[in-house]
């Protein structure tokens, strides 16, 4: 695998890392990490609308009252009642009662098939954005990491993996998913955060050729 091959591949990883800890609760580990500073870097290196994108991103985080972001977060992932996108595959997939269904089973089946385990501490649904990106990351970098070994036969069964959970899964949701958290959030960075989750996840839904 060429260098600059290579270190596209693990920049799409690390941004795919990094797209994934936003939807966690907002806390300043996020500025105290410098965690926009890194994700910035990489994502100028997948394409340089991805790295300002991110540095926006950043300023918008900068930019908002902590206690107003996490009221955010909470409206618009959380509830209480009625939150505005919630955050699971299922409900996309199947309706705002599919929490659990099929669709969950059949992205678990995958994570196995990927050799993708859940840290006992994730205390969300297996289709949560946030283990669905993680996921998305985990079969870059080993794809990525197997091209890099020329381990030919590895590169072709996650390039499969990655463009069925792609197909199936996280980019058949995550367009109307970001759509409404654009519409419906009351903060800069969580717009943002929709867009630039689109962007990221069609790209890679393109270059899979899903």
């Amino acid at each position: 695998m060429a260098q600059d091959e290579l270190g596209r591949g693990l920049a799409r990883a690390d941004f795919c890392r990094f797209l994934a800890a936003c939807y966690y609760e907002p806390g300043p580990e996020f500025a105290e990490e410098k965690m926009f500073d890194s994700m910035a870097a990489v994502a100028a290196r997948v394409h340089p609308d991805f790295g300002a994108s991110a540095r926006r991103l950043g300023d918008a985080f900068a930019a908002e009252d902590p206690e107003d972001l996490l009221v955010d977060y909470t409206r618009v992932f959380l509830g209480p009642v009625d939150p505005v996108a919630k955050p699971y595959g299922s409900v996309w997939l199947g309706g705002q009662q599919a929490l659990m269904r099929d669709s969950t089973m059949e992205v678990q089946q995958l994570y196995e098939e990927g050799g993708f385990e859940i840290d006992e501490g994730f205390r969300e649904l297996p289709d949560h954005i946030a283990a669905e990106l993680e996921f998305l990351y985990l079969l870059i970098f080993r794809e990525t990491e197997a091209g890099r070994n020329g381990d030919l036969e590895a590169v072709a069964a996650m390039a499969a993996l990655r463009r069925r959970f792609l197909d199936e899964h996280l980019g058949a949701w995550v367009g109307p998913f970001t759509a409404t958290v654009n519409a419906g959030a009351e903060t800069a960075f969580y717009r943002e955060l929709a867009e630039l989750t689109n962007r990221f996840v069609e790209a890679e839904r393109a270059a899979a050729g899903t």
